[in-house]
């Protein structure tokens, strides 16, 4: 008698056509998801900072119109109005927020750059430590830089002679090329070379703007963005 070995087969069982189209489509739903979302997270940012520019413009017409002087300009900010007031933070009231241009990002302790936030966060018009002094002082910006005030000249458009933008000029850093396009339209003309704002390239996250503006927005550059208030 003869006894055989039973073999058990199986039969190896591919995906259908209809079981790959599901995944591509799952597949395409998340990263259509992820897409969205990092839109959304830019737009917010966007938002955020073009808030940040009027409320801190807001702010700073607003202490004008109440003490007569503007913010980090003004001699009577003293510890006399109130607790809330650092007896360091008085301006010399020469009409002008004086700055060192090639360090707004960073500026010294006793310059009217810091003053200005102190004043406005001691009149409540923003919000945070009127104590703070230098880089602490200057407020955080949605890119993940910092915000300053320059009065200084800077980001001229190259024209002859050249058209700078003079006055008091709210400025971020690090922001990005997408970002600071779609401020610029929001705000301006669109263009990083004329108008009231601004945008130089900047090779860090808190560089003072240049002295020429750039001519044209890339989206692979990071730029330090001004707006004349």
């Amino acid at each position: 008698m003869k006894i055989g070995k039973l073999q058990k087969t199986t039969k190896q069982r591919g995906f259908t056509l209809i079981e790959i189209a599901i995944v591509l489509v799952i597949i395409g739903l998340l990263l259509g998801g992820v897409l969205q979302g990092q839109q959304l997270i830019e737009n917010s940012r966007v938002k955020s900072a073009t808030n940040d520019f009027n409320g801190i413009a807001a702010g700073a017409f607003s202490y004008q119109d109440r003490y007569g002087r503007l913010p980090g300009d003004d001699p009577g900010a003293v510890v006399g109005r109130g607790s809330s007031w650092p007896a360091s933070a008085a301006g010399d009231g020469n009409g002008v927020i004086d700055d060192d241009a090639t360090n707004v990002f960073a500026p010294a302790a006793a310059s009217e750059t810091t003053y200005f936030f102190q004043n406005l966060r001691s009149a409540g018009f923003i919000s945070g430590d009127a104590t703070q002094v230098g880089k602490l002082a200057l407020p955080a910006n949605p890119f993940g830089g910092l915000i300053t005030i320059m009065s200084g000249t800077a980001l001229g458009d190259g024209a002859m002679p050249p058209n700078t933008l003079n006055g008091n000029k709210v400025c971020m850093g690090n922001v990005s090329g997408s970002s600071a396009i779609a401020l610029d339209t929001q705000l301006d003309d669109g263009k990083p070379n004329s108008g009231r704002f601004r945008a130089s390239a900047s090779a860090t996250p808190n560089l003072a703007p240049a002295a020429s503006a750039a001519t044209t927005y890339s989206e692979d550059t990071t730029y330090t963005v001004c707006y004349r208030i």
